[in-house]
């Protein structure tokens, strides 16, 4: 199961550099991560200032 980021963010870009596999980017409104290639190791939940990084 892939990691998803919800409306929380405030698009910091903190979780994009810490991901191994680079599958977030900037969204419209904020980061999304790309489910094909998340690896579900959860680097990015851990780094969030706003938890808004968790599990599907």
């Amino acid at each position: 199961m892939a990691h998803i980021i919800s409306d929380e963010c405030i698009s910091c870009g903190a979780c994009e550099g810490e991901c191994p596999v680079s599958c977030i980017s900037a969204g419209d409104t904020k980061y999304v991560i790309d489910p094909e290639q998340c690896i579900d190791c959860g680097a990015c939940a851990a780094v969030c200032p706003v938890e808004a990084i968790s599990a599907e």
